[in-house]
């Protein structure tokens, strides 16, 4: 006996993210996570917005976007600049009634501070580290507040293993990825009650522009790919169908929560 409702052969066909809004903050390039993630949510039927730094990166997005089936809206928003935030969802609410999805992807430290002693961090460098990789998680939270509650809406952001266990020549980037993870349990308290749910994806490494910035990144891919329990390296796709079920009401009773998306290498005690 069949017990619940019968989808019709419209609704099968539908996918788990039709018609819903989401804004992503990091497409950058064909390597990016946010683009994978752009990918599989517009596979999934939802319509995108692409947030991006400044109009160098604005050109080298709207030629990504050319790739996608449903052109996104792109707008402009520099987390580090007084203002931009507001302006950015000021404009988007321009667009669209409102959002049910909010992508954070974006991370940034300075070259210098990845590598070499932990000890000789500079303030700047911590201070610029936690203000766009951490801090911005709570700014734009804020920001698309106003237009996400009421609709079971959804924030993702992404951290990485180095958040939790020492990386080498993670550095400072592994303390704010740790701000990070912190920040999506507070948020997740804070806006709850607003009907907004807040997780992360622990991804394992991928071989993006920004983390070949880490030294000797290659030997981190080479170490997972024998060591995980799957034996290999996980790539876009596989964060973008992650964040896609995150963001879907597929996981409406998910909140607060860091996933490991990294073939189960967290798991090991190495």
């Amino acid at each position: 006996m069949f017990i619940g409702h019968r989808h019709t052969a419209e609704e099968r066909n539908m996918g788990m993210m039709e018609g819903k809004n989401v804004v992503i903050f990091g497409v950058a390039n064909k390597r990016s996570i946010a683009w994978g993630i752009a990918q599989a949510l517009q596979r999934e039927g939802a319509n995108l917005a692409l947030g991006f730094q400044n109009e160098r990166m604005g050109e080298a997005v709207n030629k990504l976007a050319a790739d996608l089936d449903k052109p996104p809206i792109l707008l402009q928003c520099d987390v580090t600049v007084d203002g931009d935030i507001e302006r950015f969802f000021d404009a988007l609410g321009k667009e669209w009634d409102g959002i049910d999805g909010l992508v954070h992807s974006i991370a940034f430290a300075k070259r210098e501070e990845l590598g070499g002693n932990f000890r000789d961090t500079s303030w700047d460098g911590y201070a610029l580290a936690q203000q766009v990789s951490a801090w911005s998680l709570i700014g734009l939270t804020k920001g698309a507040l106003p237009m996400m509650e009421g609709r079971d809406a959804s924030v993702v952001c992404l951290s990485y293993y180095g958040a939790e266990k020492v990386v080498t020549n993670y550095n400072v980037m592994g303390v704010a990825k740790a701000a990070l993870e912190s920040s999506t349990r507070y948020l997740a308290s804070d806006v709850g009650p607003h009907g907004v749910r807040v997780n992360a994806i622990s991804a394992g490494p991928i071989k993006t522009v920004s983390a070949m910035g880490v030294g000797d990144f290659g030997s981190l891919l080479d170490s997972m790919a024998q060591r995980a329990p799957l034996r290999r390296n996980v790539d876009q796709a596989d964060v973008g169908n992650t964040a896609a079920f995150l963001l879907s009401p597929m996981s409406n009773g998910i909140t607060g929560q860091v996933l490991y998306v990294d073939a189960g290498y967290s798991i090991l005690g190495i």
